[in-house]
């Protein structure tokens, strides 16, 4: 796949990561359906790199368990990280989450150029599937940006079924984000994931079009 070459905005020294192709951003809130639509797009033969995995595979390292032991002990269990636990205390502590958070951002660079190395050589644009691309700046530091879409209420609802909590619990996890409503404002495009899953990877299919 080959971008458009007036959808190209960036060059690499401006690009996420230093990154030498082209960068197309998959953003959305939780529980706003990314994981459908990436998971289209590597069905369909193109590079896709996930954010979440990217940390996931950060927290498995020896490193960062040294870390979370120094900075968090009560979320170590028979020497591994607790995640359920770390997110308790997370949720409570802004100042252990800035630590945390600053741990794994710092080795995001080196995590995406290791897998961005898989790339085959007509794989010419990155689908960047990263939850807080607003919340962490990011945004003009991408050639496109795709907002995955729902209603905030669609949101709670999706939620409180996928992770089996309450209303009010649901309700305080996307507070912590920026409004779906702002990030659909200043998306690119939008894909709306309210419907079926056939009407969301039609709308993935005609935004390939549009692009290419």
């Amino acid at each position: 796949m080959k971008l458009k070459a007036e959808l190209i905005k960036l060059k690499e020294g401006q690009r996420l990561h230093q990154c030498d192709v082209p960068i197309i951003a998959i953003t959305g809130g939780i529980a706003c359906g990314k994981s459908t639509v990436s998971d289209y797009l590597s069905s369909l033969g193109h590079f896709v790199i996930n954010a979440d995995q990217l940390v996931k595979e950060i927290y498995q390292t020896t490193e960062a368990v040294n870390f979370i032991k120094a900075t968090c002990p009560n979320a170590i269990s028979e020497g591994s990280i607790d995640f359920k636990k770390l997110r308790q205390e997370v949720f409570n502590s802004p100042e252990l989450k800035n630590k945390i958070e600053q741990f794994i951002y710092q080795r995001l660079p080196q995590a995406f150029y290791i897998k961005k190395q898989a790339m085959k050589p007509d794989q010419q644009v990155i689908f960047y599937d990263v939850p807080l691309l607003f919340e962490k700046g990011l945004d003009s530091q991408v050639d496109l940006l795709w907002c995955v879409y729902v209603s905030e209420q669609t949101q709670i609802e999706r939620l409180m079924k996928r992770d089996s909590i309450s209303e009010a619990d649901a309700k305080k996890i996307i507070a912590q984000q920026m409004p779906i409503e702002e990030k659909k404002r200043r998306a690119h495009r939008t894909i709306d994931n309210s419907k079926s899953r056939e009407m969301t990877l039609k709308q993935v299919d005609q935004e390939l079009h549009l692009i290419t």
